[in-house]
Order: C-alpha cells, then sequence, then structure tokens
C-alpha cells in the first residue's frame, strides 16, 4: 500500500469574532471562569457565512499552496457533523464549487472531533485505488448553529471555522500508520438529527467526557508510538485536537513534551470539533514550525465516543 502526505494546508473561519465578556452578557458566566477551566479566551462564529463557503475558503487555500489543480484531486471527503444539508453532502457541494473531477468519491463522514484523522486514513485507502494522486481533506464545523445557549457549561466551548489539506499518494511513502476506534456511549455527548424528535442541540456530560478525554489521548499516543516504532523524540510536532487547555496539558506533562514540539490555539478559536487539528496544522505550516520532511503525531477524540490518532508527514 502507497502512503500519503500533506502537500498543503488552508483555513478559514469568520470574521465575527466572540469573547468570553461577550458571552458574560448572555449567560451567567465569567471571563475568569471560562479561561481557568478552558483555556479559551475567543471564539469565531459564522454570520454571513456558511458551512459550504468555510468549506470552499480553506479548500482553495489548501490547493494553491499545494499547487495542485482541482482537475487533479482523486478523492473528497469532508469530516464534519454541522454541514448545511444532509443531501447535497458538503463535499459534494465542495466538488460543484471547485470544480472538481465528476468520477470521483466525494461525501461527508461524521466521527465528531476526530473526524479529520478518520478522513485522512479514508482518503488514503482511496487514493491507493484511483489514478490521481491527491486528494481534498477538509474539516469543517458551524457548531455556533446547533449551541444550546441556554446551558452555560457548553455554549462556552465552541467555535466555527474550516481547516483543509490536500495530500498527495506516493510509492515508497510510508502510511499515516492511524490507529482508531469508538465506543457508543451516545449519551455522554451527543447532537440529535431529525429524527430524534427533539431539538438538534450539543448536550455534553462534561466531567465524564473529560475523564474520557484525558484517558484516550495518552493511549493514542502510546499505541501510534507502539505502531510506528517510534519514541517521543522521534515526533517533530504534537498535535491535540483542541478541547480543553487542561487535557493537552497532562500529555504535554506525562510525555515530557518541550514547548517547541506542540501548540495550543484553543484560546483563539474554541472547541471547532473536526476543523480543530486541521487549523492548528495550518497555522503550523504558516508560522514555518513545520514543514515538509516533519512528522507530526495528531490525536483526536470526540463524541461518538471516537477517538485516534496518526502519524503525518509532510511532502
Amino acid at each position: 500500500m502507497n502512503g500519503i502526505k500533506i502537500r498543503g494546508m488552508g483555513r478559514c473561519v469568520p470574521e465575527r469574532v466572540v469573547t468570553n465578556a461577550d458571552l458574560a452578557e448572555r449567560v451567567d458566566t465569567s471571563d475568569e471562569w471560562i479561561t481557568s477551566r478552558t483555556g479559551i479566551l475567543r471564539r469565531h462564529h459564522c454570520t454571513a457565512e456558511t458551512h459550504s463557503s468555510l468549506c470552499a475558503g480553506a479548500a482553495r487555500a489548501a490547493l494553491e499552496r499545494a499547487g495542485v489543480l482541482p482537475e487533479e484531486i482523486g478523492a473528497c471527503v469532508v469530516a464534519t457533523v454541522t454541514a448545511d444539508n444532509l443531501v447535497p453532502s458538503a463535499a459534494c457541494t465542495l466538488q460543484r464549487e471547485l470544480g472538481l473531477p465528476g468520477d470521483i468519491p466525494c461525501f461527508d463522514l461524521s466521527a465528531a472531533c476526530t473526524g479529520f484523522l478518520f478522513a485522512l486514513h479514508t482518503v488514503e485507502c482511496l487514493l491507493n485505488a484511483s489514478p490521481r494522486k491527491f486528494a481534498l481533506v477538509v474539516g469543517a464545523e458551524t457548531l455556533s448553529r446547533v449551541t444550546n445557549w441556554d446551558d452555560r457549561g457548553t455554549c462556552i466551548l465552541f467555535g466555527d471555522g474550516a481547516g483543509a489539506a490536500v495530500v498527495e499518494c506516493r510509492e515508497g511513502w510510508p502510511s499515516i500508520s492511524s490507529i482508531m476506534g469508538c465506543h457508543g456511549s451516545g449519551e455522554l455527548l451527543r447532537l440529535p438529527g431529525p429524527g430524534a424528535g427533539e431539538p438538534g442541540l450539543i448536550s455534553m456530560e462534561g466531567t465524564r467526557v473529560f475523564k474520557f478525554a484525558v484517558e484516550a489521548v495518552p493511549w493514542c499516543v502510546d499505541q501510534v508510538l507502539k505502531k510506528t516504532g517510534r519514541t517521543v523524540e522521534d515526533v517533530d510536532f504534537f498535535v491535540f485536537h483542541q478541547a480543553n487547555a487542561r487535557i493537552i496539558d497532562l500529555a504535554v506533562r506525562k510525555y515530557r513534551i518541550p514547548p517547541e514540539k506542540y501548540y495550543k490555539n484553543i484560546a483563539e478559536y474554541g472547541n471547532t470539533s473536526a476543523a480543530s487539528i486541521p487549523l492548528v496544522l495550518s497555522e503550523l505550516r504558516e508560522q514555518g514550525k513545520i514543514g515538509p520532511g516533519s512528522r507530526i503525531l495528531a490525536v483526536g477524540f470526540g463524541g461518538g465516543l471516537t477517538w485516534g490518532g496518526c502519524l503525518i508527514e509532510f511532502a
């Protein structure tokens, strides 16, 4: 099986910034309360933007930075739980918007905050069966539109945004070495669908989800290192889903990861679910902290419950 590497990254976030002080005017909370418990200072929420426009903005930027034309794309997968429509999918809408080939698989993937990593593994498999050797992977969410503004425990967490990657498949490249898992604990973190007979708003048992996350992250790190035969020292950068700064800090302490090898942008974006990891990767690439040859260990965890990790390389 041929492996994949990331050729280019892009991102797109809404213009409107919502601060902790803004939320304190809406619910019983405060900047100090939110910051001390989550590490979030701001988040971006859609006004005129749509899920589709965020996907297109991120994807165009990724294609431009990769130097890849739309007609060269062999698969398009959008990881999301908040697409504008169930049908057509966000990926099919993106295919039309960008002028991607009409003879390629384009579909959405629902794995919540782990979605981008699930999608990377999926396109690796798809490209191994395709004559085209590039794929488009997008993680995008408009969580502000499914937020329960009467629930101060969750409404402070979520932001909107999209991150995209153009990946290339080539003979001789290593597999991204994914590990993935799930457990159907639907009561811990839910976003009901149209057939549920209840409002389609996010609900979460925060304490139990936090406990799950602090166990899932090190398990994923250990499994990826074991599968690849690597050590912490072999990894150039660690990228964790940006759900809560405390979860990231616990992992950093456990593995003694030096400051120059991890990154947090949760203060700016909040929890953007499937968009979280590609937003981090896009910023790191833009800042020159990662680039060709960089080896990144990424870990995601979220509703489902789902979890996953992989070792990604940049071309």
